[in-house]
């Protein structure tokens, strides 16, 4: 393919990195710098731009149950956040390192794992703080924080980030790296424009949680079940053949009174090993076939999968062994991410997901209400109970499956389905108007500025019909 087609380059035309990479002077990457360099530009850096930091290098001190949000790699995704890790630093650690303490609008973007991703801090996920392993862009006027993010994304600020990236063992992007990123200079309104399209879409992924979260409350009304009345803390006295001859544990947390309690208000009569299929057959990805690639990492907090690879079998990790169908529900089987649950839709039917994962569905309750049921405060705390190990504490498939699930009426699963139906609706009307952002940059600066908003406007005005109209 001519795109990656090298040219030939002079030893001493090499840059002061000595880089020696085929890669770095594929013909189409060369292309693309020179096209964003003969326009009016600016770099990152530059003092009356942007001052670019990076987050805490010391160790983090984590907390369980904290409200200061923990910024790393796997945070920014395309113009959003992904905070299902619900990784919190505690109020000390914060206070400590006010050099990294996020502010509104910086600009996010990850320097390791997957590079390049990018996103701008807002109001409602403050107060935050950030690891080593994001860059922290922090802007002056003259340029935009959501142009610049979505600039970032473009294959013009990919073709930087991914080219400047250096390392064998963990590929790092270096932030004297980011500072030299150049950047096409648009007028300000136009850079408004493209501020105003995502602020638009990420309204719209919040009205997606909202639908989420009735469909949540709406289930706990019908099961009846309240977690504020379950009480933590008390002891609990077993004999032998009550604790260890019946279930094989020892450890004192799981015998805790706020269990027990927890199943009475659930008076569940079925579990999911009675209620739902369960489908752990091994699959071998054929060598030379393309896969989607589900992990624990692409599982967003309301359920969505997103920023999946594809990736040929040949290639995949070994954990990779699990295909997935239209309409199963996957379960995260590991502590720490036991809420990283997500419902299969039609553009995953047959991806390959981990062995991470629990792959299951029900006859007697369909997929969205089991999605929900199984990230609802009840059973997420019995799937944390039921979690064993050392090294890799998970949930063995015996505790999974032996987990109670309560009944669910028909006429309610109907409505919970429309609910989740809806959620899945304005994700992807979110996902359109951020790719149009994208798409409107690439555009502007392969032709011109009024070509791109004519054609964004005319995207947002098809997106705001189709929204209208679903209301």
């Amino acid at each position: 393919m001519d795109g990656l087609e090298c040219t030939e380059v002079l030893f001493s035309h090499l840059n002061a990195e000595m880089r020696l990479d085929s890669e770095y002077f594929y013909k189409n990457t060369i292309k693309m710098q020179k096209l964003i360099e003969s326009k009016p530009h600016i770099r990152i850096g530059d003092e009356d731009v942007g001052f670019v930091t990076d987050g805490i290098h010391t160790s983090i001190d984590y907390v369980d149950d904290g409200y200061i949000n923990l910024i790393s790699a796997t945070s920014p995704r395309e113009n959003v956040f992904n905070l299902s890790r619900e990784a919190y630093i505690s109020e000390k650690a914060h206070a400590a390192n006010p050099r990294t303490a996020l502010r509104e609008r910086d600009v996010i973007l990850s320097t390791v794992g997957t590079i390049g991703n990018c996103a701008v801090v807002d109001k409602y996920m403050l107060p935050a703080n950030a690891d080593r392993h994001v860059g922290i862009i922090r802007l002056k006027e003259k340029l935009n924080p959501y142009f610049l993010s979505t600039f970032l994304l473009t294959k013009y600020g990919k073709n930087q980030t991914v080219r400047e990236t250096t390392g064998n063992v963990q590929p790092n992007l270096f932030l004297y790296k980011i500072r030299e990123i150049v950047v096409t200079l648009f007028t300000k309104n136009f850079q408004i424009k493209i501020e105003k399209t995502i602020l638009k879409g990420q309204q719209l992924l919040r009205h997606s949680r909202e639908k989420y979260n009735e469909a949540g409350k709406m289930l706990e009304k019908e099961i009846g079940f309240d977690m504020s009345y379950v009480k933590s803390g008390g002891i609990s006295v077993k004999s032998f053949s009550e604790s260890f001859g019946m279930s094989g544990r020892l450890d004192a947390e799981y015998y805790q009174p706020k269990y027990c309690e927890l199943m009475e208000q659930l008076s569940a009569k079925g579990t999911i090993g009675t209620v739902c299929n369960i489908y752990d057959k091994t699959y071998m990805p054929v060598d030379n076939q393309e896969y989607k690639y589900i992990e624990l990492a692409n599982i967003g907090r309301s359920g969505e999968i997103e920023n999946v690879d594809f990736i040929i079998g040949s290639e995949l990790p070994s954990r990779a062994r699990r295909i997935v169908k239209k309409g199963q529900v996957i379960v995260s089987s590991i502590e720490g991410s036991l809420n990283s649950c997500a419902l299969i839709t039609d553009e995953y039917n047959d991806a390959v997901c981990s062995t991470g994962f629990y792959v299951i569905d029900s006859e007697s309750i369909n997929s969205e209400t089991l999605l929900v049921l199984i990230k609802s405060d009840a059973i997420q705390s019995l799937l944390k109970r039921g979690c064993s190990g050392t090294i890799l504490t998970n949930i063995t498939k015996k505790e999974f499956l032996d987990i109670p699930l309560p009944e669910v009426d028909s006429d309610v699963q109907k409505k919970i389905k429309r609910k989740i139906h809806e959620v899945y609706n304005l994700r992807n009307k979110t996902k359109i108007l951020l790719e149009a952002a994208k798409q409107a940059v690439e555009m502007a600066i392969e032709q011109d500025e009024d070509t791109a908003v004519a054609w964004l406007d005319g995207k947002i005005e098809e997106l705001t019909k189709e929204v209208d109209n679903h209301e």
